[in-house]
């Protein structure tokens, strides 16, 4: 009789790409999937139960909400998974009677219980609450409708005066903290293409670069993060070294900095030919004529960027 081979969740993470606090509430609050126990309680994986959560994976990043999914039997899963890699024929492409039902989640919840933590200056409490909602929602749901949308409330808060600077300290340390993590748990392997993702001189406020790192994983690419305030010759040299595909720079604060447009075209002249320029952030709009005049792609949302990656993936190699 051939042994049966069991993982570990430790194991179960590795090889889906899940962290091992999505593997517990996917199978304790949706039955994803029911492992075995050691006599000590451990879990343990099989081959199979790995498979079929890797098809969840695939499908929640994909646009699937795991409620609807989580109980779906494996075969059909499998078919499921196909049509996301399949392009759809013009008819199907129509919208579908029912996509206004659909509609995006609710996340009013968590969103209030994220703002409370701050206000509470509970780093730990607003980390715990970004982890529940990563059993529910799939990785781009969560940076779309939950993330987002909170990183503009904090910065609109602090802005006028409703946040103390101790409060937007402590909820930029955490969601900092929380995108690395969720970039890093699911960054796919070695021969993805890679994106500097950093903010330019000047610009000190990182998060919407983290949030663009991160989203960019769940697209398929490889991350290489510098952080905050890269010179131009820096962020160059170092997609030359890296062998970057694109490089993506995040503008938040300020909005009227007279050295950006000549960082951005120090940076462009300094990139290996065919690497893309990709920036975003809240201060784009304020930005956007040098953005262009560098010969930059301006990037409005994750859904532009995605599409962005998408395309620049389609194209010959130019940086690696």
């Amino acid at each position: 009789m051939v042994e049966m081979v069991q993982y570990t969740i430790q194991a179960a993470a590795r090889k889906t790409g899940l962290s091992e606090h999505v593997l517990r509430v996917w199978e304790q609050r949706y039955a994803a999937v029911t492992p075995n126990r050691t006599p000590g309680k451990r879990r343990l994986y099989t081959a199979a139960q790995l498979e079929r959560l890797g098809l969840l994976r695939d499908l929640t990043r994909g646009g699937h909400r795991i409620s609807q999914v989580a109980r779906v039997a494996t075969p059909k899963l499998r078919r499921l998974t196909l049509e996301l890699a399949t392009p759809p024929s013009p008819a199907e492409a129509s919208p579908r009677p029912d996509a206004a039902a659909d509609g995006p989640p609710d996340t009013t919840a968590y969103q209030a219980a994220c703002l409370a933590a701050v206000q509470a200056l509970d780093a730990t409490a607003l980390e715990q609450t970004l982890l529940r909602a990563t059993g529910e929602l799939s990785a781009l749901g969560l940076l779309r409708h939950l993330v987002g949308p909170l990183l503009e409330t904090i910065g609109e808060r602090w802005r006028e005066g409703r946040l103390t600077v101790a409060q937007e300290h402590c909820a930029s340390a955490a969601l900092r903290h929380f995108l690395l993590g969720l970039a890093r748990t699911n960054e796919p392997a070695g021969h993805a293409p890679l994106l500097l993702v950093a903010t330019p001189a000047g610009q000190s406020h990182e998060l919407g670069a983290l949030l663009a790192a991160a989203a960019a994983v769940q697209f398929g690419w490889r991350i290489a993060y510098l952080g905050a305030g890269m010179p131009a010759a820096d962020l160059a040299g170092a997609a030359r070294q890296l062998g970057a595909r694109a490089v993506a720079v995040s503008l938040v604060y300020p909005t009227d900095d007279p050295e950006l447009p000549i960082q951005l075209r120090q940076l462009q002249r300094g990139l290996p030919a065919g690497v893309a320029l990709l920036v975003g952030g809240r201060a784009l709009p304020a930005y956007e004529s040098a953005v262009r005049s560098a010969g930059g792609i301006a990037i409005g949302n994750l859904g532009e960027l995605g599409a962005v990656l998408d395309e620049l993936r389609r194209q010959p190699g130019t940086g690696e």
